[in-house]
């Protein structure tokens, strides 16, 4: 869930982002066989697609199984991309635009709903967590009366993380109820007052949800898919039902290395450990298309949406990197920021953004990589060159 390996950049987020083919046509060649020098303007080659070649590399230098990619360029043209194999064992083709678990890009979906419900009067960003859940958050440096709803949002209430990932990847098809989750974080001290400094939690989104729950009346899942996911339309995203542990529709295989270097397969995952904080499935498009209506204003009115993009510094997450409310900026490099949010959980990494004026671009790897850094550095670095070309 971790941008970089959990639910995240640290589940989060995170972060932020090649063979030129010779093309000879006929009459070139033919003017050849002439011996007439044939003119420059038959002969240039197409330039490569850097998207195409950087994610060639994600599997050829990185090691990545499976990588996608789709991006809406400043022509306003969408274009899909992939390198690999969906299945390591069969061969199998990634499907363009498949379908992913996309991790911690979840937390802007539960953000929205939390500032759906704050512009509907029946929450407070300022109001705290004991306001709607009386005595629930409480511990070793932990009070729900001095955390509030815009603290859990942005990452600093100073709460534990409760994720242990090397359990999941032990027992990926347990089921978890989130209060057994929220248990586990409160066993551990607080690391420092609300308030006081920003760092990624998840356990910031799990009460978050629950709060969505108390509220509403409803399971968590159906407000996200009530209010975005079918307000938006968008058709290949969902948050698993309890006890799914598939992917509907085309999807490459999610994979993790074990010990000795073999590829395990997590396709088939319980992610309820993820719930608001990193459980749903989408496609690239798809998160582009959320997050493009986002920034539009097609899904939370105008002082909410200025709300969520109130930031603080998140340099742990990359340089420049800046946390909202569920959403992240990130600096480009051809100028401005692109917002998103990223994610991973096993079996699947997600990178990406979109900006003010329509550019979208969101990458998935079938691995949550490892190592130095590297592949995930390459991955944000695509993002980026998908965004500036």
């Amino acid at each position: 869930m971790n941008e970089n390996a959990s639910a995240h950049p640290r589940p989060h987020r995170p972060r932020r982002r090649g063979r030129a083919v010779a093309a000879v046509v006929a009459a070139a060649a033919a003017a050849v066989l002439a011996g007439v020098l044939a003119p420059a303007s038959v002969s240039a080659a197409p330039r490569p697609d850097s998207v195409q070649q950087r994610l060639d590399g994600l599997v050829a230098q990185d090691g990545v199984p499976g990588a996608l990619a789709t991006v809406t360029g400043r022509d306003g043209r969408t274009r899909a991309y992939t390198a690999g194999v969906g299945d390591v064992v069969t061969g199998a083709k990634v499907p363009r635009d498949g379908r992913v678990r996309i991790g911690s890009n979840t937390k802007a979906f539960t953000a929205v709903v939390v500032l759906q419900l704050v512009a509907e009067g029946k929450l407070g960003l300022d109001a705290s967590v004991d306001t709607y859940l009386p005595g629930l958050l409480r511990g070793d440096g932990i009070d729900g009366r001095t955390i509030t709803v815009r603290q859990l949002l942005q990452h600093t209430s100073g709460l534990p993380d409760y994720v242990d990932q090397k359990a999941v990847l032990d027992a990926p098809r347990r089921y978890f109820e989130p209060r057994e989750l929220l248990d586990a974080a409160l066993v551990k001290k607080a690391h420092f007052a609300p308030g006081a400094r920003w760092e990624y939690s998840n356990t910031n989104y799990l009460v978050a949800g629950l709060i969505v729950q108390k509220t509403t009346g409803r399971p968590f899942g159906e407000e996200v898919t009530r209010r975005i996911i079918d307000r938006v339309g968008l058709r290949h995203t969902s948050f698993p039902t309890p006890g799914d542990m598939t992917i509907p529709g085309p999807h490459p295989k999610g994979y993790q290395r074990t010990e000795d270097g073999t590829p395990r397969d997590y396709t088939v995952l319980d992610p309820s450990w993820g719930w608001a904080a990193g459980a749903m499935i989408s496609t690239n498009g798809d998160l582009n298309r959320f997050y493009g209506a986002l920034l539009g204003g097609r899904l939370l009115p105008p002082a909410q949406l200025a709300q969520m993009r109130a930031t603080v510094p998140a340099d742990a997450v990359a340089p420049g990197a800046r946390y909202g409310l569920g959403i992240m900026s990130t600096p480009l490099s051809c100028g401005g920021v692109s917002w998103g949010h990223g994610g991973g959980i096993p079996g699947y990494a997600t990178f990406g953004g979109v900006t003010e004026d329509g550019r979208a671009a969101h990458l998935a790897v079938t691995t949550i990589p490892g190592g130095d850094g590297t592949a995930e550095k390459h991955a944000n670095e695509t993002v980026d060159a998908a965004l500036c070309r």
